[in-house]
């Protein structure tokens, strides 16, 4: 507990115009990576524009070490095919939160994080609070591949005896 800052919770909303891995289609999941931790979202059967809506938390202990997301194509009887992978740089968004921001209005930005060469940003990203909670909204291009998106939600948990940021 010592060396932990915190909780980031991340709400993998979906994928947009993922690559086509089997015949017409994929069976699609995300691996989220950071550190020596990993987890994964549930296999959405046929769909490349597949809607997980599922949350995934990590405990973060160096705000420095990005987040890596890779998204797959289960297969039953052969090795999983790799759709792509983004790497989400998690420090302007913990920048935002360290200001202790309290009652502004809903929607309010904080800050914007743009697109560029060393971001895996496919657009303008919004750190914004709403409802007493500093959110940031992503969207991430994959790499090493032809296509494909995924649609993100970052939200900052604070634990009773962690070291905070």
């Amino acid at each position: 507990m010592d060396e932990l800052l915190g909780l980031l919770r991340i709400h993998v909303k979906r994928g947009v115009n993922l690559a086509i891995r089997d015949v017409s289609t994929s069976d699609p999941y995300v691996v989220v990576k950071m550190d020596k931790q990993r987890l994964k979202t549930r296999v959405i059967k046929k769909d490349i524009n597949p809607e997980w809506n599922e949350d995934l938390t990590l405990s973060v202990t160096d705000p420095s070490v990005p987040v890596i997301l890779t998204v797959y194509d289960h297969d039953t009887f052969s090795m999983d095919d790799k759709m792509g992978d983004a790497e989400l740089d998690i420090s302007p968004y913990l920048e935002a939160v360290k200001m202790q921001v309290e009652d502004l209005p809903n929607g309010t930005i904080i800050t914007r994080i743009h697109p560029c060469r060393t971001n895996c940003l496919a657009e303008e990203s919004c750190v914004v609070f709403e409802n007493g909670k500093v959110l940031q909204d992503v969207v991430l291009r994959l790499r090493h591949v032809e296509s494909g998106e995924l649609e993100l939600q970052l939200e900052w948990i604070n634990l009773p005896g962690a070291k905070g940021l």
